[in-house]
């Protein structure tokens, strides 16, 4: 089972559910304004995270800009506190499973969360249509 993390406003967040209808992936979604992420949750996705806070906080928004924090230099509790606080800070969506995470808007990416067997099926048509 897939969590998707979204915001209402968010057109990425529309796509991507639509994207996991498409391919009947089955999912929880929860809408970071109306169940904020508890500090734990939030330490929870930077462990599942390659990147660590560059993957999940947009860095570009107004929201961080506003808040003019750095966040290599933020001790993890404060910034785990102030994400609590500014869910838009966050991409969004914010996928995830047992084993991935992946966090804005890309179809590419997002073929991690389809089952080995449908990526094998894609990989076979990907490969037929290079050699045709």
């Amino acid at each position: 089972m897939v969590t998707i993390y979204t915001t209402p406003s968010s057109l990425a967040c529309r796509k991507a559910k639509s994207w996991l209808q498409k391919n009947n992936i089955a999912y929880n979604e929860r809408n970071l304004y109306a169940q904020p992420l508890s500090v734990d949750e939030i330490k929870a996705i930077l462990r599942k995270t390659e990147g660590g806070t560059d993957e999940i906080i947009s860095t570009r928004s107004k929201k961080f800009k506003n808040l003019n924090i750095d966040i290599n230099n933020t001790p993890l509790n404060e910034l785990c506190k102030i994400i609590q606080k500014n869910p838009d800070l966050l991409r969004r969506p914010i996928i995830f499973d047992s084993k991935n995470l992946h966090a804005g808007y890309n179809e590419e990416e997002m073929g991690r969360f389809l089952p080995r067997q449908v990526r094998h099926v894609q990989l076979w048509r990907a490969i037929s249509l290079i050699n045709a």
